[in-house]
């Protein structure tokens, strides 16, 4: 989602063309009338004098009409939004706080522990290098932000606080080379890096640092946001000298669809050398940092690196500095969770976090890597630019890699003989280390009616407490050119209570067979689980068995009946995304990953076939088709019911079909084109307006500017492995919206890792479905519990950001899509009860996303079961964002505060049905809030009303006034005549 910008003011304006031109012919014509009564027209002056009076009486009582009009109808919705608010208690931000600390002292990951140097026992003193340790990254950019209202710990802060002493000349140092970071937003990109040549460090500088402490930290962060994807090929970034400006060089290239100009630039810190090669990413060390690190690395024998980001970083230089003895990973950590990375290092806190992603050793060997960033078809031109102002071209992404996405290809890959493991992966998924030991023993497992269970009895066989996660994961049988299946696949997870040394705890684990089913989108369509024996084992991470027994199988068992669904699916699952497959050949474990180079080499056409761009749709050839048959539904009855009445009814209650009558088609369509940070007042059903509003991390009011506390990033929360403090997340979310008067939560978000460049890592939690699904349906679940709906994004396929909203064509076949990519929203629909959505920017092959009757009513609804509505994400037309088209294929409503193609256009009965449906899943979700459960809630003014009937009655006494004043004057001058 985006704020706003530009374009919305062009949409404001475009909205109140009608008044602005009501306003400018007035005044024209009051100026013409004007200045054509004069002494030659009318010899009458008092006569002149009343009509210049008049006329100019009657361009005011105009205006004031016309703005009247301007602002109870466009700006409506925007005036109430800026009237909302309210401010959290002193109680509640204490409590989010603790529960930021939790989160990120469990969301911390250690990598490395070299001789055990971590915690630092024998020294109170740390020089901290890095200009990142003056400047770390706290969230992400766009939805992802956090508030300024409230005080951010540092890192060098969270250090003093754990009772460490930091080398203030080097803090110093630090900020007087720059003092903010540059920015990286959805409007632009200023990807420098600042850090200071290692020539610019005065000589008494390392020598009083060696003098402070024979101890050194470096910090190296990297931001990331909504808007952008991070750079995989620095050298595609204009790089100017340090003194260099954004706007010089900008790229100015149409980013974001017609709604922004996208400025890019990376400044280098030296005029002697660029900071980047032309090949390297922005995910690896700059020259400057690699220099900094030889600086303090050939001074300093004990070093701990932090790592403050979200993206996995290429951490393979640090096997070159044994002097680097820990690592540790520090994702973006809210407004205080650097307290906790102060705890880690002085030891009263033993990390206990694990790696969401895999931590790879050249990011260029990834199968995703030549198939993320930007490409644009050459033969769309009909559905672009030329079609509409400010469009862009149709785009695409290929996901070649399948469903072997992340450790899911490097595990496999390794048992296929097709990697050298140890060269490639540095650290596995799920890993982490912790200042303990722990034995895990794996009872005996059991498989009946369906369900596989055991125990897994954890013991700390350590001196220190400290707490550990259960990873399980299966190995399916696999045969060569059959069925495509990873080697490895997490099942299930779980994380002990803080155990004392000697103490143990026993886990219980307990998963249906059907989750190691796999999806044969070619023969069976449908979810099948094979015969054969299933290794499940408990693994240290992906990569590494503690100990594992065989489940076998005895028959396939294919789920494709009413009464033999898969995972509890209403009705049995059967190909949908058949044309989402294009023209692309996906990677295959067949013959050891024979078609590797084939499969994830670049695009080599960038033309779409004539059979899908046959099927292309976007606002150049939308048409609405009609149902002559349909019935035009009853609106505007009076049947005396109120919204409040439906709390807590079904979602096919009766008495729905009494409110629904009651609406009118411009009730519907208020409630359908104008949800934009809201659910709209429809006062014939004693609705009020509902305030929903960001993000990920935070609550944010992007028009009151009202925030609530920052918590820690999903990367953070995921790391935890830890799903009860993810449902403490959603619970602190519901209880903050409550003093922010807010009924809807723009989260959680739960697209995947899909590539370590990806700008929203920071609010997607993993690379793997399972983790990522659980800890959104628990957040979801708590926010829920609360009484607050969270839309749970983006729905679906949207990993990257580059060309999100340029039309961006997705392509991947339906076993990924169904086992990778929808497997998180799945999981967390069905355990959440979660009744709000909202849908992405991209098109799924050729349709889009929003507008996907596959996607949002076969799967989501009929499928999956899911009751409530779906909300575009920002609606801002772009060429393919079409209101009418969105509710006839399973959306609700739209993201907009601004008229663009946001209103339903068409009133015949097809048409109308479609709003009512739509209306039908708005309520239903609205009135399942908190505000709802004592009753029927006020329905109170907003600010700007009263406002404005003050000011139009001062106006209207003006205006009398004026009138008396010139009568009075007309007659006057007559008398004196």
């Amino acid at each position: 989602m985006i704020g706003i910008n530009i374009a919305d003011v062009i949409n404001v304006l475009a909205s109140l063309r009608t008044q602005l031109i009501v306003i400018g012919v007035a005044l024209g014509v009051a100026l013409v009338v004007t200045a054509a009564v004069n002494r030659r027209t009318v010899a009458d002056k008092a006569v002149r004098k009343l009509v210049h009076a008049e006329v100019w009486i009657a361009a005011a009582v105009a205006a004031i009409v016309a703005v009247s009009m301007m602002l109870f109808g466009p700006l409506s919705t925007t005036l109430s939004l800026l009237s909302g608010g309210g401010q959290l208690s002193q109680q509640t931000m204490d409590r989010a706080n603790e529960l930021a600390g939790d989160i990120q002292r469990e969301g911390i990951v250690m990598l490395e522990n070299d001789g055990g140097m971590l915690p630092l026992t024998g020294t109170d003193a740390i020089n901290v290098f890095g200009w990142a340790s003056t400047n770390p990254i706290y969230g992400g950019v766009g939805s992802g932000s956090l508030n300024d209202q409230y005080p951010m710990t540092s890192i060098l802060e969270g250090l003093n606080d754990a009772g460490f002493e930091t080398n203030d000349e080097l803090a110093d140092f630090y900020a007087g080379y720059a003092a903010e970071r540059p920015t990286v937003s959805i409007f632009s990109q200023d990807w420098t890096l600042p850090e200071p040549p290692a020539a610019t460090y005065p000589d008494d500088l390392i020598a009083d640092a060696k003098d402070f402490s024979d101890t050194a930290m470096i910090v190296i962060s990297r931001s990331g946001g909504e808007g952008a994807d991070l750079p995989e090929r620095m050298g595609d970034i204009p790089q100017a000298g340090p003194d260099a400006e954004a706007t010089e060089i900008g790229d100015t290239s149409n980013a974001e669809a017609g709604q922004m100009q996208n400025d890019v630039i990376y400044r280098n810190n030296s005029n002697d050398y660029d900071d980047f090669e032309d090949d390297q990413g922005y995910l690896t060390l700059s020259k400057s940092e690699r220099d900094m690190v030889d600086l303090v690395a050939s001074n300093f024998d004990d070093v701990v690196l932090v790592y403050n980001g979200a993206n996995t970083f290429d951490l393979s230089f640090v096997d070159e500095y044994p002097q680097i003895r820990s690592v540790l990973w520090c994702p973006p950590a809210g407004q205080v969770g650097f307290e906790a990375l102060g705890e880690v290092v002085s030891g009263a806190v033993n990390p206990s976090g694990r790696t969401t992603d895999t931590f790879v050793r050249d990011f260029s060997l990834a199968p995703w890597y030549r198939n993320i960033g930007d490409f644009t078809y050459d033969n769309m031109d009909e559905f672009g630019a030329s079609s509409f102002t400010g469009t862009s071209l149709p785009t695409f992404v290929n996901y070649v890699e399948g469903i072997y996405v992340g450790y899911r290809y490097y595990e496999t890959a390794a048992d296929e003989g097709a990697i050298d493991y140890e060269a490639t992966v540095q650290y596995p998924f799920g890993y982490g280390l912790s200042y303990t030991t722990f034995d895990q023993e794996m009872g005996d497992v059991t498989y009946a009616d369906g369900t596989v269970s055991f125990d897994v009895t954890v013991t700390n066989t350590g001196d220190v407490a400290g707490k550990d996660v259960v990873e399980v994961y299966y190995n399916p049988p696999y045969v060569n050119g059959g069925i495509e299946k990873a080697s490895a696949n997490l099942v299930a997870f779980d994380k002990t209570d803080l155990l004392e040394p000697g103490e143990s705890q026993t886990v219980t684990i307990e998963f249906e067979d059907d989750d190691m089913a796999s999806y044969d989108y070619e023969d069976a369509k449908a979810w099948v689980l094979e015969a054969g024996d299933y290794q499940v084992s408990i693994n240290s991470d992906s990569h590494n068995e503690i100990a594992s027994a065989t489940v076998t199988v005895p028959e396939t068992v294919t789920y494709d009946s009413e009464d033999n669904t898969h995972d509890g699916d209403v009705v049995p699952a059967t190909n949908v995304f058949d044309d989402a497959e294009g023209d692309v050949t996906y990677l295959s474990r067949a013959d050891g990953f024979a078609n590797y180079d084939e499969a994830t080499a670049a695009p080599a056409s960038m033309s779409m076939g004539d059979e899908y761009k046959a099927t292309f749709v976007n606002t150049s050839n939308y048409e609405n088709e009609n149902d002559d048959s349909d019935e035009m539904p009853t609106t505007g009855a009076d049947n005396g019911v109120d919204l409040y009445q439906l709390y807590g009814r079904d979602y096919d209650d009766p008495l729905w079909d009494d409110l629904l009558d009651e609406l009118t088609v411009n009730d519907m369509d208020n409630l359908i084109a104008t949800a934009g940070y809201n659910n709209a007042a429809v006062a014939s059903i004693g609705k009020p307006q509902q305030s929903d509003v960001d993000g990920p991390a935070a609550l944010n009011n992007n028009f009151t500017g009202v925030g609530s506390i920052g918590l820690p990033s999903s990367v953070s929360v995921a790391n935890t492995f830890h799903a009860g403090l993810a449902t403490e997340y959603g619970e602190m979310i519901g209880d903050m919206a409550h003093e922010m008067n807010v009924t809807g939560w723009y989260a959680p978000a739960m697209n995947l890792h899909r590539s370590a460049y990806a700008g929203r890592c920071f609010e997607y939690f993993s690379e793997d479905p399972l983790l990522s699904g659980v800890m959104a349906g628990n957040e979801a679940a708590g926010s829920m519990s609360k009484g607050v709906y969270a839309y749970i994004k983006h729905f679906a396929l949207n990993d990257q950001e580059t060309n999100r909203n340029s039309m961006i064509c997705t392509w991947s076949n339906e076993q990924a899509i169904r086992e990778i990519y929808l497997r998180p929203f799945e999981i967390a629909i069905k355990t959440s009860g979660s009744t709000a959505v909202m849908s992405s920017y991209n098109y799924i092959g050729t349709r889009y996303a929003g507008a996907h009757p596959g996607l949002l009513n076969t799967v989501l609804r009929d499928e999956w079961g899911f009751r409530g509505s779906v909300l575009t994400d920002y609606f801002g037309g772009l060429g393919y964002q079409v209101a009418d088209q969105i509710i006839r294929n399973g959306g609700d409503s739209m993201l907009a505060t601004t008229d663009t193609t946001n209103h339903v256009t068409d009133r015949s009965a097809t048409s109308v049905i479609a709003m009512r449906n739509a209306s039908h899943n708005i309520l239903y979700m609205a009135v399942n809030s908190w505000i709802y459960e004592d009753g029927q809630p006020e329905i109170a003014t907003p600010t700007w009303q009263y406002v404005y009937y003050v000011a139009v009655g001062v106006l209207a006494v003006l205006l009398v006034v004026a009138e008396v004043v010139a009568i009075r004057r007309f007659l006057r001058r007559r008398a004196a005549r």
